[in-house]
């Protein structure tokens, strides 16, 4: 048995004859409301109640009713004696106060269908219903297919969705068969209750019913197909509308058809759009799934806007969607040639990201051949990537790498600067190039550039793994000459470079500038002056300056034990540098497997009477990482 769709109050309860205030009438607003203009102004500002059409309707503005016998009704007005309405006497009631006693039974039911509308929009669905109940008393046809519709409208716009089965099974028992428009407006509300198997079911009833779907039909389904996230499936079924509407198998105006499929296509190219969004966003290969839907989006012919896919390139923001931004950003070249300069920044940015600096330079190059012309931003993004690569070349030694960079960054107009020269000083510099240091040192002051400490320095480290002391001396005089004052660095490899040729006095001196400039020695450059004493082979003075370090409360590092044993074994004392192993190794310093070798061998080579188990065991041989 189907329910009843009238909201039934308590018995006894009648209706205000009172008319409610019409929410509707310009009367009640709060311009209206406002000091009366001048009867001369009156015609340019404001109006009157008179003047209103739908008081004069209502009867408030002096009218005698809502509608002249033989006139048009006032729907606003009679939307708005019907908002409180709750059953089907109240509608009837309420109708006949409106009407003044006129003749209801001849009011059009396009007036109820108007009035149903209106109700849906102000979420008023317990009236909408209730002239429902009121069109059945009348009989004959006041009930058809659209004014079941339009309820069914009024229920979706109000949102009140556990109705729809009520409307549905009051029009079973009236025996009104649904129509296309019905299906429809049942599907869209499918869709925003996210019912999307629901949705489907109703299409495939479509057809088993012998109805004709109508374009908002088709533009339901692929909602239906955004709601659910499915590219593949909107694509498959866009195509079959295709195929359908090339062989005239869509009955209309083919005009109409193919303004329509303009739109299907965009909603086509966006459920894609939504659906490649979404899958960047997971975490189970993200530009996988996306190149997926791209390539079958061009199987299908669907072919988005560049907009489209700029949109998507914003969405690519980690370093597994590098593929997948390239693709796009290949497939943007194509379409036109333009692009958003601002997309290409944000392209340089995620190359970078995802560690493709050459590829991030091959879209720079095409800013500087194709457009649109590089701004601040470009030049900055692109230089900070040339700089990772400069300090990767630097940490790593691979000065003829960091040369071949300059080069290119010179090629593409792109100027470096003093930091970027400095990280190829400093290559030749850890890499003992001492005649490539010079020669990039030259070469940055044909540029124009001024030197600052750190190239000094470079160019300081370069002469002193060289052996070149002189040619080192010079260069800092050079540099205090030019007035650049020399920092921890420098004065450290001035201190090795005294060590190298054997002066221990001038390196007290060094010493001396440095607490006379307030910077203090650090274990740093303490391990460089022992360091250069076991270069020079002479191990007894870096024991001296191991001696003098402590005397400076500086704690000794591994570096310092390390280079202390071997220097202790290149003066014959292998069982001091044994004792040096082990308080290193109770200080809690893990020692390289070298300096446990070395140790092993030297007292074994002499004969040392030593217990070897004291060591323990020996160290894991851990790979430089910067190697």
């Amino acid at each position: 048995m189907a329910f009843s769709l009238a909201v039934f109050r308590p018995a006894g309860h009648l209706p205000c004859r009172r008319r409610p205030k019409n929410a509707f009438c310009p009367c009640t607003s709060p311009k209206f409301l406002q000091p009366r203009a001048s009867a001369s102004s009156r015609s340019s500002r404001g109006f009157s109640v008179e003047d209103c059409a739908v008081c004069k309707g209502s009867g408030a503005g002096g009218g005698v009713n809502g509608r002249r016998r033989g006139g048009p009704v006032d729907v606003v007005a009679f939307a708005a004696v019907l908002h409180d309405a709750k059953t089907a006497d109240d509608v009837k009631f309420l109708v006949e106060d409106f009407l003044s006693g006129g003749d209801e039974e001849h009011l059009p039911v396009q007036v109820y269908t108007s009035v149903i509308r209106a109700l849906g929009k102000e979420k008023r669905i317990d009236a909408a219903f209730a002239i429902v109940e009121h069109l059945k008393s009348r009989g004959g046809s006041s009930l058809n297919q659209f004014v079941y519709n339009c309820l069914l409208g009024a229920v979706k716009n109000a949102g009140e969705f556990g109705r729809i089965e009520d409307v549905l099974a009051d029009m079973e028992e009236q025996r009104i068969s649904p129509n296309i428009v019905t299906f429809n407006t049942l599907m869209s509300v499918y869709v925003e209750q996210g019912k999307i198997e629901e949705v489907f079911r109703v299409y495939d009833s479509i057809e088993g019913r012998g109805l004709v779907p109508t374009a908002a039909t088709y533009s339901t389904i692929m909602s239906a197909f955004n709601s659910a996230g499915d590219a593949f499936a909107a694509l498959k079924f866009f195509v079959k509308l295709r195929e359908k509407y090339n062989n005239g198998q869509l009955i209309g105006n083919p005009a109409d058809w193919e303004r329509e499929f303009v739109k299907y296509e965009k909603l086509a190219v966006r459920v894609c759009h939504m659906a490649m969004r979404r899958s960047l966003a997971g975490a189970n290969n993200p530009a996988g799934t996306a190149l997926k839907v791209l390539l079958s989006m061009d199987e299908a012919g669907v072919r988005p806007d560049r907009s489209d896919y700029e949109r998507l390139v914003w969405a690519c923001t980690g370093e597994e969607h590098y593929t997948i931004a390239k693709e796009l950003y290949q497939r943007i070249r194509e379409c036109d040639g333009e692009i958003s300069l601002s997309v290409c920044n944000h392209l340089i940015w995620l190359m970078g990201k995802a560690k493709k600096w050459w590829a991030a330079l091959e879209i720079y190059e095409d800013l500087l051949e194709k457009g649109p012309k590089p701004n601040n931003l470009s030049y900055e993004l692109i230089m900070s990537h040339f700089n990772i690569l400069l300090n990767a070349a630097k940490r790593r030694g691979i000065w003829k790498w960091g040369v071949r960079l300059l080069e290119k960054m010179q090629e593409k107009g792109l100027k470096p600067g003093c930091r970027e020269w400095n990280a190829v000083l400093l290559a030749c510099s850890r890499a003992g190039e001492t005649s490539a240091a010079v020669n990039i040192f030259k070469r940055m002051i044909d540029q124009g550039l001024k030197p600052d400490v750190v190239s000094y320095g470079a160019l300081l480290s370069a002469l002193e793994k060289g052996r070149l002391y002189d040619e080192a001396l010079r260069v800092w005089k050079h540099m205090c000459k030019v007035g650049i004052d020399p920092n921890l660095h420098a004065y450290t490899i001035l201190a090795s470079i005294y060590i190298g040729k054997g002066n221990h006095d001038m390196v007290d001196a060094v010493l001396r500038d440095m607490f006379s400039a307030n910077i203090e020695p650090t274990v740093v450059t303490f391990n460089a002056i022992i360091s250069a004493c076991v270069r020079n082979s002479e191990g007894g003075a870096a024991f001296e300056w191991f001696h003098k370090m402590k005397m400076q409360s500086i704690e000794p590092n591994e570096i310092t034990y390390q280079m202390l044993i071997e220097a202790l074994v290149q003066d014959g004392k292998p069982k001091v540098a044994y004792e040096m192993y082990i308080i290193a190794c109770n200080k809690g310093l893990k020692l390289s497997a070298k300096s446990y070798d070395t140790v092993m061998e030297a007292c074994r080579d002499y004969g040392a009477f030593i217990d070897l188990a004291g060591l323990g065991p020996r160290p894991i041989v851990k790979l430089d990482p910067s190697r």
